[in-house]
């Protein structure tokens, strides 16, 4: 006889696992199902986790072999010990999974392994180590999403390698391309430009970060070519060739032209991601989905069957575990009574290189696309003592507020801890409050988050430190 519960979530992702344990947190009986002998999805366990984990240690070993003598520490030779490294990030995965665990035991989540399959509505197949049946009064379908692929560039997760592969090459490639200049092409390039790796970008369009502020965009670029990598946008690559000693890029312009060759010893494709629908039954049970493949839900994420909701990667919005994380909130909240809502707009983007950069809201060229009357507030942080203090000054904040009602419409930061700052704006915005409110709250000295402030302060072109 199938177990019975109240709610069967299918993905242990950080959308799924934090819907679980909130749901049971609520009186449900849960069960969460995932294909992986460790929780954490994707994120947890080849995604976000992992590549920041990355982030940081290659961070600390070019700081190290840059040298720090103008500061007053000395230090030897500095070299890399990659297997350690790699150790390192695979122990914070580990750590983290059990974390999980430990969560679901305490909350009393039910955790099956398994690939799951939707029969009908109410009942779930399982199938892993012992195949087995599950039913609930409703499914949440929780699958996250793939890495997209490309047309002309076989992914053997070697040498030509989709974000999990480039998680964990043996050795530092000579030169490594990356197909596509968004947040993880951008992150991982990073990584293996401080390792050692001589880093060439190449993007469809005529900008990074396509979704992001283009002044801040252009920064950013120039900032991480001061750091080594090259760019090649407005460029589109065919195909690719694998040899023994090098893999052959072939490209052209994005808007037509002679082609040409480029050799690396690895390809990075990272030109997004596509939700994770296929082997759940999607098509036989009628749930609808949109042209790209996302899930369709209603308000309550419920989709157009019912009983069925879905929350993540799988449905339209930003693909991003706090997202997620806030979807599968809002969505058991809602089965319990309550009234919860998740605002697409005031997700928050980050990307964790260094500098970082986050945005929040609008940017310039939709206010402008829109017709929207705003005035705009920037400080930069060469101008912050705690920066100064801490030798990191590369950056600014930009702040733009509504030019009548002063409601902060939009924060965009490239700079130090910028990834944190952001959160500040995001909790001013969620409760429609200005420029004004953030310039009149009082803020520690010396601190980056002074910045903010001071931004919000040249909304109004009264800057004290600038």
């Amino acid at each position: 006889m199938a177990d019975h519960y109240d709610l069967a979530v299918i993905g242990a992702g950080p959308g799924g696992y934090v819907a679980a344990i909130r749901a049971a947190q609520l009186g449900m009986k849960v069960a969460c199902i995932d294909e992986r002998p460790t929780l954490g999805g994707t994120c947890l366990n080849v995604g976000c986790i992992p590549s920041k984990a990355l982030l940081s240690t290659s961070e600390k070993f070019a700081a190290a072999r840059a040298g720090m003598s103008r500061i007053g520490i000395e230090t030897g030779e500095v070299t890399l010990n990659l297997a350690n490294m790699l150790a390192h990030k695979e122990k914070v995965v580990h750590d983290l999974t059990r974390g999980i665990e430990f969560l679901f035991s305490k909350n009393g989540v039910s955790r099956i392994t398994g690939t799951a399959r939707i029969e009908a509505v109410g009942r779930v197949a399982v199938e892993g180590d012992g195949s087995n049946h599950v039913q609930a009064d409703r499914i949440m379908i929780a699958t996250g999403s793939d890495s997209m692929p490309l047309d002309g560039l076989e992914v053997d997760e070697r040498r030509v390698v989709t974000s999990t592969g480039a998680l964990s090459f043996e050795q530092v490639p000579e030169h490594l391309v990356v197909v596509g200049g968004g947040y993880i092409g951008l992150e991982m390039g990073s990584v293996w430009s401080r390792l050692g790796s001589r880093v060439t970008v190449i993007e469809f369009l005529d900008r990074i970060v396509p979704g992001m502020d283009r002044e801040i965009g252009e920064r950013f670029r120039r900032a991480l070519r001061r750091q080594g990598l090259q760019f090649r946008l407005s460029t589109r690559v065919t195909g690719a060739t694998v040899c023994d000693d090098a893999i052959a890029v072939a490209l052209e312009p994005a808007q037509g032209g002679d082609a040409e060759t480029v050799e690396c010893d690895a390809v990075l494709v990272a030109i997004g991601r596509r939700p994770r629908t296929a082997g759940l039954g999607l098509e036989e049970l009628g749930v609808a989905r949109d042209r790209h493949g996302f899930i369709e839900v209603d308000e309550d994420f419920e989709t157009s069957v019912s009983g069925i909701f879905a929350i993540g990667d799988c449905i339209r919005g930003p693909m991003l575990a706090h997202k997620a994380e806030e979807d599968g909130v809002a969505a058991v909240e809602i089965m319990a009574g309550l009234s919860a809502h998740v605002d697409y707009a005031l997700v928050p983007g980050i990307v964790y290189t260094h500098p970082e950069v986050a945005a929040i809201g609008e940017t310039e060229e939709t206010l402008k696309e829109g017709g929207v009357s705003y005035r705009r507030g920037v400080f930069p942080f060469s101008a912050n003592s705690r920066a100064r203090a801490s030798g990191d000054i590369e950056g600014l904040v930009k702040m733009l507020a509504h030019a009548d009602t002063d409601r902060v419409l939009g924060v965009h930061i490239i700079g130090p801890e910028a990834g944190t700052l952001i959160h500040e704006c995001a909790a001013v915005m969620a409760f429609g409050g200005s420029a004004e409110d953030i310039a009149r709250t009082c803020h520690g000295h010396p601190t980056l988050s002074e910045a903010v402030k001071e931004a919000a302060l040249a909304v109004d072109e009264r800057p004290i430190h600038a």
